[in-house]
């Protein structure tokens, strides 16, 4: 005789434990990219991705003596701030998003410049022959004594080295050194940027460094010493951060920034008085992944909402279509309005973060994708939002980025610049000076009155669109990092290659190289001679007619995934960086 009661209490823990191992499965199993294999060689260690050969050996070599990502990362931006001066270095500021491979934490260490004491919402304005108070001219500020805030990138990784270091941080400056001290072959890159019509590139002090002794130009092929870099260098590596912060050579940069006839009003308090920002990084899931950023005045907010947008679409479907594209257009325009108008120094206005990134927010914003291009969205109106003015800061590309995995597994995903190309075109101690404070809004305020989220004020960050990326699966291991520099279509740059990697499955090479488009306003800026014909064809049908990009910093976008059996990487061929690893 049959017990049916033992029989039904049976198929009930049959069907809970089929439940339980089905769910058990989704939890344990592989992200799709950690799963797959690569069709590229692979390093099973350690890998390093820069701008530059000689930036990624030097990385390399830190962990090949037992340093960490973020060793290597000081190692990395020591000899960039050499070979690559148009971009980063000393004398500028970083945002840097970390994966600690022990703990499944990503932290963001914030290493932006801050706005002297002695800066008012009036920094970037003047009075005209006719009494009029307006905006300076934007090569005029560049220049000027003014655009130079406190340097960060040196102590923000001075803190990080100090709480994920291994090695010495007197042990990390060595290639650096050799490279300044017995010269370094000028890249083809470099070389353009000398002879570049930018006015940094004509400033004195640029033009007496990049002069051979016959008078001419370094070219390309050239070698070029940098015996003051290497003296710097030397007095960093002993001394510490301290060395850029206090002391000659903080007074050298105070001297230097006070010349001229728009002088600037950084202090030896003002250096004394700066601090990096260390907090959580800013992460939101996206499908099965969850997407790591800095945190405002970052631009990782916007990239979030980006992708917050495109969730909802069917853009992994269409893949690398007309159809895909037009979706990733139109999620960019509306990207950059709610940027453009919201974001800044959290420190001292209202971010609307948590209403811009919020479910019901993102779904009345998607709502308005149709189905042809329209006019350029507005701004919308998200829970928490102050009343701002619409901000047009301008933000040239003298930016670049890097990617970090070491032999534990810890990541650094960095972007690092110093504003513009050379910076201000002013040097000390072998490096350029930041001009980052015309990252701010010249206009302090809008016709009505309203305040620009992103005006100038004492000790305050300016906006910026720099946003490292750090992704990991939904049980927190690392899938994969990248960032790109380019000014404020950074944000277009790293949200193409998230979806290229995380929708659309490419390899990272593959991603990086993709053709470019930053849809902002009325205007579809594209590498347009990379595109296919029949996608250029199908997205006017829909109303998005690309323009030829213009002259300018174009993307240099680097990234890693963390494959089956090692990490894979890209780098854009737009520029002169190189994956390798061990």
């Amino acid at each position: 005789m049959v017990n049916w009661a033992v029989g039904r209490r049976f198929m009930q823990r049959f069907k809970r434990s089929l439940l339980f191992g089905l769910v058990l499965g989704l939890l344990v199993s592989p992200s799709p990219l950690l799963a797959a294999e690569s069709p590229q060689a692979l390093a099973p260690h350690a890998m390093v991705v820069a701008a530059n050969p000689l930036a990624v050996e030097a990385g390399l070599g830190v962990m090949r003596r037992g340093g960490s990502a973020v060793d290597a990362a000081v190692a990395v931006q020591a000899v960039l701030g050499l070979v690559e001066p148009q971009s980063s270095g000393l004398g500028g500021g970083a945002f840097m998003v970390f994966y600690n491979a022990k703990t499944g934490a990503v932290m963001a260490y914030d290493g932006r410049e801050i706005a002297p004491a002695g800066a008012g919402p009036d920094l970037f304005l003047q009075t005209s022959q006719t009494g009029a108070v307006q905006p300076m001219g934007f090569a005029q500020a560049v220049l000027s004594g003014r655009s130079t805030g406190v340097p960060g990138a040196v102590a923000m990784l001075a803190l990080a080295q100090s709480q994920h270091g291994k090695l010495a941080w007197k042990d990390l400056f060595g290639d650096a050194q050799r490279l300044a001290s017995g010269g370094f072959v000028v890249s083809p890159r470099l070389a353009g940027m000398i002879i570049s019509p930018a006015p940094q590139a004509k400033a004195a002090n640029a033009v007496a460094y990049f002069t051979r002794p016959d008078g001419k130009p370094y070219a390309a092929g050239d070698v070029l010493k940098n015996p003051a870099y290497a003296a710097t260098l030397e007095r960093l590596a002993n001394e510490g951060p301290a060395a850029l912060y206090q002391g000659p050579l903080a007074q050298a940069i105070i001297d230097r920034v006070h010349q001229g006839e728009l002088a600037g009003s950084l202090s030896l308090a003002d250096f004394a008085a700066y601090r990096p920002h260390l907090d959580k990084a800013l992460c939101r899931p996206f499908r099965v992944y969850q997407v790591c950023v800095p945190n405002p005045p970052s631009g990782g907010a916007a990239v979030l909402q980006g992708l917050g947008l495109l969730e909802g679409t069917d853009i992994a479907k269409a893949g690398n279509t007309p159809r895909g594209w037009y979706l990733f257009s139109q999620a960019s325009r509306l990207m950059y309005a709610d940027r453009d108008r919201y974001m800044g120094d959290p420190a001292f206005i209202t971010v609307p973060v948590e209403g811009l990134l919020a479910q019901d927010y993102l779904a009345s914003r998607r709502a308005l994708i149709g189905a042809q291009a329209g006019p350029a969205p507005s701004y919308g109106q998200p829970k928490g939002a102050p009343k701002l003015a619409l901000d047009a800061t301008r933000e040239p590309g003298g930016t670049t980025h890097f990617v970090i995995v070491d032999p534990a597994g810890n990541v650094v995903s960095m972007t690092t610049t110093v504003e513009s190309i050379f910076g201000s075109g002013r040097m000390v101690g072998g490096f350029f000076l930041n001009n980052q404070l015309t990252d701010f809004s010249f206009s302090p305020k809008n016709l009505d009155g309203t305040a620009a989220a992103n005006a100038v004020a004492p000790g305050k960050r300016p906006r910026s669109s720099m946003a490292p990326v750090i992704i990991l699966d939904r049980k927190g291991r690392f899938v994969a990092a990248l960032g790109s520099p380019g000014g404020s279509s950074i944000l277009a740059y790293d949200l193409k290659t998230l979806i290229a990697v995380l929708d659309w499955k490419m390899p990272m090479q593959q991603a990086v190289a993709l053709p470019n488009l930053i849809a902002r306003g009325e205007t579809y800026s594209a590498e347009l001679s990379l595109f296919a014909p029949d996608l250029v064809a199908g997205l006017a049908e829909q109303g998005v007619t690309l323009k030829a990009t213009g002259a300018g910093e174009v993307s240099g976008l680097h990234g890693i995934i963390k494959r089956k059996g090692g990490y894979e990487g890209g780098a854009d061929p737009r520029r002169e960086g190189i994956a390798r690893g061990f």
